[in-house]
């Protein structure tokens, strides 16, 4: 049977209204439905006010609802695998910190492998950690409390929260590099943490620099050093550890936002310039920083900065952790 052609006028119809009805040229643009972030810590926690103040202003560029969905237990690893089931098209995102997304990986079982099962968006910011003292130790300075240490081992007290959280991993390296040994006291959270080291039950305490800051101010603990590479803008007289004497101890409590495994490559590139959009934002930063954070300088904040920070942190803490039998509390 013969083959009737069409003119090639009709043929050239044909394949534009195909283009035109074709599933992909018909698909929303991105995003056309409001936008998760999971925070897998409860509400009140660093991360909480960080994410919500970046998802407003998200929401500003995108157009569409920025939820923030806090998903807490088990050192922030529910949160994560909660994300990491999520579908891969920009819908639902994991924000995480140093706890969540490194730390809690070695510590708790997990469904998910943190870093091949998701995509890196751009790193947000860091949070300096304050090294403090309860007015009832004779140590002034890191030295001091090195030497008063060696003179009575074991005895004295550290108050640690959240297993491989940086607030443990700050005390046990701080034993590892320099050879000093006391008891770690686990508590639930931070206030309560402070709440003892300011009435001398502990003796020690590595937490969160604006939590920390207003004791230190009122003089109800001692502030020894800042866990930072740099000083820290809101404590700029306090010297960082490497400054205190012992250098090759700083630890950065930081955090980022990821996609789930298989997310397209556009979309991804999208959030990244809108959240890197958030944070030059000027009263974004305001806000920032008066919740202590720091922001990194702008070639940090890029996807491929984030894969290769993320990567070099589980590579430095892991055998940490595993070294020191840190288990779930």
């Amino acid at each position: 049977m013969a083959v009737r052609l069409l003119p090639a006028g009709i043929v050239a119809i044909c394949l534009t209204v195909g283009v035109q009805y074709s599933p992909s040229a018909l698909a929303d643009p991105y995003p056309s439905r409001p936008i998760t972030i999971v925070v897998p810590f409860p509400p009140g926690g660093s991360l909480d006010p960080l994410t919500r103040i970046v998802a407003e202003r998200m929401k500003a560029s995108l157009g569409q609802p920025v939820v923030v969905e806090n998903v807490s237990g088990a050192g922030g690893s529910l949160g994560v695998a909660r994300a990491a089931r999520a579908a891969p098209d920009g819908y639902t995102l994991s924000a995480g910190n140093s706890t969540s997304h490194v730390g809690a990986g070695a510590v708790y079982p997990a469904s998910y492998d943190v870093l091949s099962d998701f995509v890196p968006i751009a790193r947000l910011t860091d949070l300096p950690m304050l090294l403090v003292a309860s007015n009832n130790v004779p140590a002034r300075n890191v030295r001091e409390l090195i030497g008063w240490l060696k003179q009575h081992p074991d005895r004295a007290s550290a108050a640690t929260i959240g297993a491989g959280s940086p607030a443990n991993l700050c005390l046990v390296n701080f034993q590892n590099r320099t050879h000093t040994r006391f008891q770690l006291v686990p508590y639930r959270g931070g206030a309560l943490a402070a709440q003892d080291v300011i009435g001398g039950q502990v003796d020690l305490m590595c937490g969160e620099g604006m939590n920390l800051l207003p004791h230190v101010l009122a003089g109800r603990v001692n502030a020894l050093a800042v866990m930072s590479e740099s000083r820290w803008f809101a404590a700029p007289d306090l010297p960082t550890i490497a400054e205190a004497g012992v250098p090759g101890l700083s630890i950065r409590f930081w955090s980022g936002l990821w996609a789930p495994k298989g997310t397209p490559s556009d979309i991804v590139a999208k959030l990244n310039a809108v959240v890197r959009g958030a944070l030059t934002d000027p009263a974004a930063r305001q806000r920032l920083a008066n919740l202590g954070n720091e922001i990194p300088p702008p070639e940090l904040l890029t996807p491929d900065a984030l894969a290769a920070f993320h990567r070099t942190e589980i590579e430095k803490w892991w055998p940490i952790i595993k070294a020191a039998n840190i288990k779930a509390e």
